[in-house]
């Protein structure tokens, strides 16, 4: 952003007339502002934080402060005397009074107490001129766009860069003290024992599950791997599904929203659509096999099921974008429209491998699977919420005897596994063995069927990597036919019946 005002030259008025306005600024504030720090250096360390020399109106003061700041962070002192050997020979300083202008700045100032407050009006003009530049940029690419800028290309452009301007048009950042971070830690608590189930993080909906993770904890990146015909996209649904169903919130007097439990979630979905997600989660919700929902093959009683399970779907926040082909830009801007328009708690990625990267057409697959995996890390910290990202499994783990994934066959990058805060793997040997079946009438067959009766429908969920908790494996009940993970019975805990 320039700092002059030829820069918003063009901004008409409101009325579209010839007549143009000044950008918004502050001139005596920053001229306040750096006198304070040329009395007292000290001012500086109030201001570092979040004032840079791009946000002053004046470009003269933009370069004097970033002199000052370049002396204070040497350790030099910054006063009229030490700055005049940088602006002996500089034209604008001479057109207003040479070395003495810095003089001045320094008499005019009387005290440091409000210097802080002279940088956030400062900064908050710069945002509000950005904003403008914004504006005008749209405009005049929307005049002029050449036939292969397309008007979608320029919207997602913009709203990026709304975003962006939203997101760094904030003061927060730095140290904080350790009192605000105890005072978080404690708050995450007492919401986890208030919470059914006493979990810090957004249910899964899976008891055992959960106990193991604590829920879905915010900002984390979460990967859920496996072998194709696991059951990744099911156990992910299912979580969807579970949490948004569970969703609950409090609008304050302030107007923000608090959640109870639960959470709205956005679900991409680059291998399947939209509908056939639906159908998916009418079948786990119904208990009516998806392909005869498909096909239409269901009684009377099943379709009243599903009337029944539809009226209750289509009441919860599941957000469903089944655009394929997306790269890792274009996913984060939606979900920042998500979250801005109608919140988000959670979101799920299925598959992590279906994502492109936004370099160029050189780079290889590891080092945009890289960029990919990079890319949802930061935006789970951005958004504050959990990302569930599904991802496949390299061949390797069909030439083993003992075919329990590792983090060592994640597919096509290191970087997957290290930026990820949980692994988890999808596992049933049911699925593997069926596939060894004997021929039958043979000793053998007979102890296969055994086999297959002990395993049938148990599915495991493989810890392979958590950042905040213990790894292991968690035991689900897997219903194939609808698609459906579950509690796995044992003892006096029987999986829950949903219809």
């Amino acid at each position: 952003m320039e700092n002059t005002a030829s820069a918003f030259a063009s901004v008409p008025d409101d009325d579209g007339t010839s007549g143009y306005r000044v950008p918004p600024h502050n001139i005596e504030a920053e001229q306040a502002l750096l006198g304070a720090v040329l009395v007292n250096n000290e001012a500086y360390d109030r201001l570092s934080s979040f004032l840079e020399p791009r946000h002053f109106f004046d470009a003269l003061h933009g370069r004097i402060y970033e002199a000052s700041a370049k002396l204070i962070t040497a350790g030099h002192l910054a006063s009229p005397v030490t700055l005049k050997n940088f602006f002996e020979r500089d034209e604008a300083l001479t057109e207003i009074g040479g070395p003495q202008y810095l003089a001045r700045l320094a008499g005019a100032a009387t005290t440091i107490i409000n210097v802080e407050e002279y940088g956030r009006t400062i900064y908050d003009l710069a945002i509000r001129r950005e904003l403008i530049q914004v504006g005008v940029d749209m405009h005049t690419r929307a005049y002029d766009a050449p036939i292969d800028d397309t008007p979608a290309a320029q919207i997602l452009d913009a709203e990026q860069a709304l975003y962006q301007l939203a997101e760094s048009g904030k003061y927060e950042g730095g140290f904080r003290n350790f009192y605000e971070s105890l005072k978080g830690a404690i708050d995450m608590a007492a919401a986890a024992y208030e919470r059914d189930g006493g979990l810090s993080g957004i249910s899964s909906g899976l008891r055992d599950l959960d106990q193991k993770m604590g829920g879905l904890q915010p900002s984390d990146l979460i990967i859920l791997a496996g072998r194709p015909s696991m059951g990744k996209t099911a156990l992910a649904t299912n979580i969807a599904f579970n949490a948004a169903k569970a969703y609950k919130a409090e609008h304050l007097t302030d107007g923000t929203v608090a959640v109870k439990d639960g959470a709205i979630v956005g679900f991409f979905s680059l291998e399947m659509s939209a509908e056939q997600l639906a159908t998916r989660l009418l079948a786990e919700q119904s208990g009516v096999p998806s392909e005869r929902i498909r096909r239409g093959n269901i009684h009377e009683d099943e379709f009243h099921r599903l009337v029944d399970a539809s009226r209750e779907l289509q009441s919860i926040p599941l957000y469903i974008d089944d655009t394929g082909g997306l790269n890792i830009a274009t996913l984060s801007a939606r979900a920042r429209r998500l979250k801005r328009q109608r919140g988000l708690g959670l979101l799920v990625i299925d598959y992590l491998q279906l994502l492109s990267g936004t370099g160029k057409g050189d780079a290889n697959r590891v080092q945009e699977v890289t960029q990919i995996t990079t890319g949802l890390k930061a935006l789970a910290k951005e958004l504050n919420v959990p990302i569930l990202a599904l991802s496949q499994l390299s061949r390797q783990v069909e030439a083993r005897d003992d075919k329990r994934p590792q983090l060592s066959d994640l597919r096509e990058s290191g970087s997957i596994e290290q930026d990820a805060d949980v692994v988890m793997f999808v596992f049933r040997e049911e699925y593997y063995l069926q596939r060894k079946e004997p021929r039958e009438g043979t000793p053998e067959h007979l102890t296969w069927q055994g086999e297959m009766e002990q395993l049938l429908g148990l599915a495991e969920v493989i810890i392979g990597k958590q950042r905040h908790g213990p790894t292991g494996t968690v035991r689900l009940q897997f219903q194939a036919d609808v698609t459906r993970f579950s509690d796995h019975a044992q003892g006096d805990h029987m999986p829950e019946e949903r219809y």
